[in-house]
């Protein structure tokens, strides 16, 4: 039977606008890091993006090396948005990235003009797409100017391979002067990337501040720790998480689930509990209070967790007593 979206998916989603572009995002957004590889069932996988569509995640977030193994995510999303979203097209923000290894020699990586326009292509042919809506370079590349990526960045979107670019993992001063660039090139940097979440707080030292005064949006990834900042581990590890399979690349595994920080979630829980929210709800709530931030990308392996993690826009607002106890467990 044929997918027929939910006709009310824009009542219930909030959409904040990118920096200064006139893009709108959703306020959350669906990433395909971990759960859309080879392993994962295609049915599942179906049943997560429709569910998200349906509530009014209209931003899907990919790059190359998504997986297991690395271009797998973008091979799946490119089968289910040829059979259940191609009408849709316009309706979507789909984004990729080029930045980490992806095959041998001198050209697979970093952040020569080379890999990221061959990569980009390749990652057109995986999702069956003449264009992105956004391509990111994934990380900075010491060893490459950051003129060629950035003049790189900006072909593609005069070739109309990109509508808009942006950058990933950059820190704050490599982010000013990546977008200093893209300004001077004629293609405005649309949006940064960082990893933030109540445990990695580094893009307050500063990044956040010149997202901010350059006009461009935030989109963090890994705003739960990866399910972390959840209630999943608070009785062990369960069998189908992202620890019990060591999907690697990346993902959370067993060292990070130390007592210390186990005991802050479930500290943390309570006060979720409090809020009459769910962890990841409140986790989600605390870095959407910022109005630097224009979304935050989820990753999930089951619809369940779509539907959850739209639950945390019901109330994003924090008291100073909150966020006092919240900083008193962090600490």
């Amino acid at each position: 039977m044929a997918y027929l979206p939910n006709p009310a998916r824009y009542e219930a989603m909030q959409y904040r606008r990118c920096g200064r572009s006139g893009l709108q995002l959703p306020a959350v957004s669906l990433g395909l890091w971990q759960n859309f590889g080879e392993k994962d069932a295609q049915a599942n996988c179906r049943a997560i993006l429709r569910t998200a569509f349906d509530a009014g995640i209209t931003h899907f977030d990919l790059a190359n090396n998504y997986g297991p193994p690395q271009g797998s995510a973008e091979e799946m999303f490119g089968r289910l948005l040829h059979d259940d979203f191609r009408g849709y097209r316009d309706e979507l923000i789909i984004s990729s990235k080029a930045g980490y290894g992806m095959w041998p020699g001198p050209y697979g990586d970093g952040g020569s003009r080379k890999y990221l326009m061959s990569s980009l292509d390749q990652s057109l042919r995986r999702m069956k797409l003449d264009y992105v809506d956004i391509f990111y370079h994934h990380r900075p590349d010491p060893d490459t100017p950051v003129e060629e990526s950035m003049g790189a960045l900006d072909s593609m979107v005069r070739q109309g391979k990109a509508l808009y670019v942006g950058i990933s993992n950059y820190p704050p001063e490599q982010a000013r002067r990546a977008i200093e660039v893209l300004r001077a090139l004629g293609t405005p940097c649309l949006i940064h990337q960082p990893k933030y979440s109540m445990l990695v707080r580094e893009p307050e030292k500063g990044l956040l501040d010149v997202l901010a005064e350059e006009g461009v949006g935030c989109i963090p990834f890994s705003p739960l720790a990866q399910g972390l900042l959840t209630d999943k581990y608070l009785a062990g590890v369960p069998d189908d998480s992202r620890v019990a399979r060591n999907l690697g690349n990346g993902a959370l595994d067993e060292n990070q689930l130390t007592s210390p920080n186990v005991a802050k979630v479930q500290k943390l829980n309570e006060l979720a509990q409090a809020r009459h929210q769910t962890m990841a709800q409140l986790a989600l709530a605390w870095v959407l209070k910022d109005p630097r931030i224009t979304s935050v990308i989820i990753g999930a392996s089951k619809p369940s967790q779509v539907t959850d993690a739209i639950g945390s826009l019901k109330n994003y607002q924090f008291s100073q007593e909150e966020l006092a106890r919240i900083e008193e467990i962090l600490k």
